[in-house]
């Protein structure tokens, strides 16, 4: 990674792992990032809720990190464009397994849930 913020502080991969991607907006970011490439306006409606400031300030954390690739090409308008880094696809891999658990246990358990008939007492 690209910047370190607690180094020699962590206890496990996992931990290490959290610092990167810990808060609210940054796996949605990756999500979205996976799927392709975005302009900052994209993100902004691909992802209803978050604020450009914060959007702004996890996209700059993301690109310190060394996940996130920010490119500005030289036209008029100015135009920036957001991709995974290599280290940005493999961290997106790596949370794969997480969102299968998601929708298998979490999301498809809730629909399941609300289909089944109630349990006789």
């Amino acid at each position: 990674m690209a910047a370190v913020r607690r180094p020699g502080a962590y206890h496990c991969g996992i931990d290490a792992a959290m610092d990167v991607i810990g808060g609210k907006w940054k796996v949605l970011i990756l999500w979205a990032l996976n799927e392709r490439p975005s302009r900052f306006g994209e993100l902004r409606r691909l992802l209803p809720g978050v604020t450009e400031k914060v959007l702004t300030s996890q996209l700059r954390e993301l690109e310190e990190d060394g996940i996130v690739h920010r490119e500005v090409y030289d036209e008029v308008p100015p135009r920036v464009e957001y991709s995974l880094t290599p280290l940005g696809v493999s961290l997106s891999d790596a949370l794969a397994p997480l969102g299968a658990w998601g929708r298998e246990h979490m999301i498809g358990g809730m629909e399941s849930a609300h289909h089944a008939p109630a349990p006789a007492v």
